[in-house]
């Protein structure tokens, strides 16, 4: 399967010179399920469930695509889509708005945080991502495993926040405002706090603290890990 898998993801899709043109593409049918995943969760993600969206049979599925795994595949790889174009200003800029880049797909698509953990084979946009977030700490006085891993820690912590982003559901109208489950729990919390609050000093200090700079834990962590690779790089150039 891997090396059906390959094929999928990176080709070729050779046509076939005689007879029927094909009734589905890799395109229409990674949507499909995109559209599933979307609306549903990748729990409910089928070939039978992508085929009658299609109005085909689940059989007409797997001249295309051999299984669900290599569909999931083809639907992370649509849905990540090209990475967007290099930001201006210096390497901080770039990465900070390549990590809000990423977290804005991953709020897109939520189910994308399932599909995308462990081993697996990326696709060229996927890899694309990579190469653009790799090639900005270039010259930077980074080996390749710093560079992988300061990559890696910066992809953990965006989708550990659009985890918990999903968790808490989406956003109302008034985007800049709790959700309802969110302000159900401050409110809830104000009240164990109010009677409790000598117990945990703490966490009654810094919830009545004034509000500047709370819910930005994305910028504040991406802000924290790239003070940490500027300190590793300064470390790592050469004394005047």
């Amino acid at each position: 399967m891997a090396d059906e898998l390959m094929r999928l993801l990176w080709g070729p899709h050779p046509q076939p010179k005689r007879g029927p043109r094909p009734a589905l593409s890799l395109d229409g049918i990674a949507r499909a399920g995109i559209a599933v995943a979307d609306a549903e969760g990748l729990a409910a993600l089928s070939m039978q469930r992508v085929a009658e969206l299609l109005g085909k049979t689940k059989m007409s599925l797997y001249r295309y695509v051999p299984g669900r795994a290599e569909l999931v595949a083809l639907m992370v790889e649509t849905a990540v889509g090209a990475p967007p174009a290099p930001a201006a200003g210096d390497w901080r800029a770039r990465l900070t708005d390549w990590a809000e880049q990423l977290f804005d797909a991953f709020v897109r698509h939520p189910w994308l945080v399932d599909a995308t953990v462990g081993p697996r084979l990326m696709g060229p946009n996927e890899l694309s991502w990579m190469e653009r977030a790799l090639a900005t700490l270039e010259d930077k006085g980074l080996d390749g495993g710093e560079r992988l891993d300061a990559v890696v820690l910066l992809t953990s912590h965006v989708r550990g926040i659009a985890l918990q982003s999903r968790a808490v559901g989406p956003k109302g109208p008034d985007a800049a405002g709790p959700t309802r489950v969110e302000a159900e729990l401050i409110a809830a919390l104000g009240r164990v706090l109010h009677e409790h609050g000598d117990a945990y000093p703490s966490v009654l200090t810094a919830v009545a603290a004034p509000a500047e700079g709370r819910d930005q834990a994305l910028t504040f962590g991406v802000e924290r890990i790239l003070d940490g690779l500027d300190t590793l790089i300064a470390r790592r150039r050469p004394a005047d």
